[in-house]
């Protein structure tokens, strides 16, 4: 597989690796276009392995690292990968490395813009299944390129691009994102991080994960209570977010919610948050622990909660290492029917994942907005029966596929877009984005150790032989169909389901074909719920009385009573359902 396209240029890129911070450009157009980089010695005297982003703006509202994106707001970037850059090498990085939104740096319009460099910095993994792979090790950020502490960047500065060449133009990778700052613990949000000895086998080093963890209210007056478990699913959390003991900030500057269209929205948050520390603590909410787990891999914010070849073991780590441990620190149960999982998007197909996944350990799912559940319909591509992910083909003519949407049906980004965003930030699935995690989630490894591709990244051709592994280990709404008679029953009660017609993503539709075979399978009735709403963008969850940008403040105070409410149908005979409901 080609990894990107090729195209003679006459511009290129020379990279100077200097012990200096000097920093200048001049207005004369260089023939060969260069650009001389550089970085203080105090940051790195190692050699680097890692991916070198270039980026260019018309803008300078924020700085280019951050406007990267599917839509046409965004800014211009260049990506090529950087291994073994020893101090005082000079390396090449040339403008026939592949670009987004377009791909060859002799296409640019002629123009003034703001350019700015980052270096997104890979380390070593010797691997139990024998590869050594070279991955970005998540600091603390979440798997977020831009914001990685030790990654290096530059200052924005001016440049002049006129008919293909760039003003010469020399930079200082003067700045490191400096680390980040453990959160604390307070009366009721404790911090958990534990050792997983099954992920640091498998990925030959100490591999950490962890948990935001909620205490209901009376935990230190009830000793001896033991309460269920609430296991909130999604992208990574920096701390248990949505939770606050005080009033909103009188003083804070109200903001404007681009993805909302509301004014305002971050003094919402804030009274969302408090209020729910009113309910949280009022006497009619239910009393369970409720967490935030933390999961990150060297690809993405987070794991998918599942076992995985490029991954590892971390479905296993956090149902039978991180989530017992949590109940034997706080008090939970520690029953299979006592732990429930929910969560939006990503987290709404790890609530189903885990349920299927694990029948028997965990007692209920409430997946809202999933990511696709039914690879019939991965957002528009059926990877079984087409041929090309981005392209509806004919005879005579072929049409892009649609990525994104707004709730009126407006399309404002292609799947071809999104894919080849992603590949200017990472070759080898080393994005750090959507199409890479659900890649490094679901693929076999291919010859070096890394996800195989799902379709070639810049033709779209879909690879079948990878699409099968798929379906047999991942396809969640074909693995329900298929393994319904052997564990059908333990599936009974427990599966609910919410997701908005108009998802931004096209996720309802492989929603609509996962209702098709919860409906129709034999043996035990599902007994779930399947819900949509109406004209609802991403990140519905069932709430027909507000719009996404109130119900997705609520899910702990939305789903923790619809697991009550419904307890006593996955409960065994017997058990304790009413010494926590204080």
């Amino acid at each position: 597989m080609r990894s990107y396209p090729t195209k003679p240029t006459k511009v290129f890129f020379v990279i100077v690796f200097i012990l200096s911070t000097f920093l200048y450009a001049c207005t004369e157009f260089s023939n060969s276009g260069n650009i001389e980089l550089a970085y203080p010695s105090e940051h790195y005297q190692e050699a680097l392995d890692g991916r070198l982003i270039v980026l260019l703006t018309e803008n300078i509202d924020s700085e280019p690292r951050f406007q990267l994106r599917d839509d046409t707001k965004t800014a211009q970037g260049f990506g090529m990968d950087v291994e073994d850059w020893k101090p005082g090498d000079a390396i090449q990085f040339d403008t026939e490395s592949f670009g987004y939104p377009i791909q060859n740096f002799d296409e640019l319009p002629s123009g003034e813009y703001y350019l700015q460099v980052v270096f997104h910095k890979y380390e070593i993994f010797n691997r139990a299944d024998g590869h050594l792979v070279k991955l970005p090790m998540d600091r603390g950020e979440g798997q977020q390129w831009n914001r990685a502490p030790g990654n290096l960047y530059s200052t924005p500065q001016k440049v002049k691009i006129q008919n293909g060449q760039i003003s010469t133009t020399s930079i200082s990778l003067e700045s490191i994102i400096p680390p980040i700052e453990e959160p604390k613990d307070t009366k009721y949000i404790k911090h958990i991080k534990i050792k997983s000895e099954l992920l640091s086998d498998f990925w030959g080093r100490d591999m950490y994960i962890g948990a935001h963890v909620l205490l209901p209210e009376g935990w230190e007056t009830h000793p001896n209570v033991k309460y269920p478990l609430a296991i909130m699913h999604g992208h990574f959390p920096s701390d248990f977010g949505g939770f606050r003991t005080t009033p909103p900030d009188p003083d804070l500057e109200p903001t404007y919610s681009e993805r909302f269209g509301v004014d305002g929205y971050n003094l919402i948050v804030q009274q969302e948050a408090y209020d729910f520390y009113k309910t949280w603590t009022g006497p009619d909410f239910p009393r369970v622990i409720a967490i935030k787990i933390q999961h990150p891999t060297p690809y993405y914010d987070d794991s998918y909660a599942v076992n995985s070849a490029a991954q590892g073991p971390y479905g296993d780590a956090l149902t039978y290492e991180l989530i017992p441990y949590i109940e034997e620190q706080f008090r939970g149960i520690g029953e299979g029917w006592s732990r429930f999982v929910y969560g939006g998007s990503t987290g709404g197909w790890e609530s189903l994942a885990v349920q299927v996944k694990y029948p028997k350990e965990y007692g209920m799912c409430f997946a809202a907005c999933p990511d696709p559940i039914d690879f019939r319909a991965y957002c528009l591509v059926n990877i079984y029966e087409d041929e090309n992910a981005y392209y509806e083909e004919g005879t005579f003519r072929k049409t892009l596929v649609a990525g994104h949407r707004d709730y009126l049906g407006n399309v404002d980004a292609s799947l071809r877009d999104m894919n080849y965003r992603e590949l200017v930030l990472g070759s080898k699935g080393r994005s750090g984005q959507q199409w890479d995690i659900w890649e490094a989630t679901y693929s076999p490894l291919d010859e070096n150790g890394y996800p195989k591709r799902i379709w070639d990244r810049v033709t779209g051709e879909i690879d079948k032989e990878v699409a099968a592994y798929w379906k047999e280990n991942y396809d969640l709404a074909y693995i329900l169909k298929r393994d319904w008679a052997k564990y059908g029953k333990d599936w009974e009660h427990k599966i609910h389901l919410y997701c908005g017609d108009m998802d931004n993503y096209y996720l309802n539709n492989a929603v609509y074909l996962a209702e098709e075979i919860l409906t129709s399978t034999s043996g035990p009735n599902y007994n779930g719920v399947v819900d949509y709403g109406d004209r609802a963008e991403h990140c519905w969850n069932g709430d027909h009385e507000n719009g996404n940008h109130i119900s997705r403040l609520r899910y702990h105070r939305m789903f923790i009573k619809k697991y009550v409410d419904n307890v006593g149908k996955v409960a065994p005979k017997g058990a304790d359902l009413s010494s926590w409901r204080y």
